[in-house]
């Protein structure tokens, strides 16, 4: 009798495990949307790219509303610096709704050309850009000859103070300072810089401070919690 030996049997492939794929909580701000589009004024719904690059954070689209309801829809005749530009979204919203003059500045080199390229898209003439520090160039800006200075300096920046200051001294007597950060900023640490709350608000991880001169009598100052 023949005996047909048996061929081995493949063992039956074992799938490595997979580890589970698990976001941290509490980081979806950290990564840039893409795009955003300026939400009011003549270039309304005019897109402005969004490169991935690290402490780049704009503004998000139900802040800018706020500020922008804040302030007013028309900004005619208003002379306005963003000196921590990054896309530019603060500084195009005031150019979209009549700012005379807008001054970006920003640091990093490819972000400069996004901005020049937008500025040519929408032939913003009012759109001025500079490279540069937005410290200095705001040191360097003439005293009381701006209505509103935009300030979003990345969170991580130890320049809130400086900038501050330096802000007080180039706004109006009238004149705005918004203030974009990681926490609130109170009366009792703004005084001594020369600005006082004028109305502040909290998206998620941003603080928002819109900021007058402290010896500017206006309206008491008013909270706008942003959902």
């Amino acid at each position: 009798m023949k005996y047909t030996a048996l061929k081995p049997q493949a063992e039956p492939a074992v799938k490595p495990l997979m580890k589970p794929t698990v976001k941290p909580k509490g980081t979806a701000h950290l990564k840039p949307p893409g795009e955003i589009r300026i939400i009011g004024g003549q270039y309304k719904r005019t897109k402005l790219p969004v490169p991935n690059k690290p402490g780049l954070r704009p503004t998000p689209d139900r802040v800018r509303e706020t500020l922008f309801n804040w302030l007013g829809q028309d900004l005619s005749g208003w002379r306005c610096a963003d000196v921590f530009a990054g896309t530019g979204a603060l500084g195009f919203e005031a150019a979209s709704r009549g700012a005379a003059e807008v001054l970006l500045c920003e640091q990093d080199p490819a972000l400069v050309l996004q901005l020049k390229s937008v500025q040519a898209r929408l032939r913003a003439d009012m759109v001025r850009i500079e490279r540069g520090d937005g410290l200095s160039l705001l040191r360097r800006l003439p005293a009381a000859s701006m209505q509103l200075v935009l300030l979003d300096p990345p969170f991580d920046s130890i320049q809130f103070e400086a900038a501050l200051k330096a802000a007080a001294q180039a706004i109006a007597p009238k004149g705005l300072v918004y203030l974009e950060a990681p926490r609130a900023w109170l009366d009792e640490e703004l005084a001594p810089l020369g600005l006082q709350v004028h109305r502040s608000g909290k998206a998620g991880a941003v603080h928002f401070h819109l900021l007058r001169k402290n010896d500017t009598p206006q309206d008491s100052p008013q909270d706008a919690p942003v959902a």
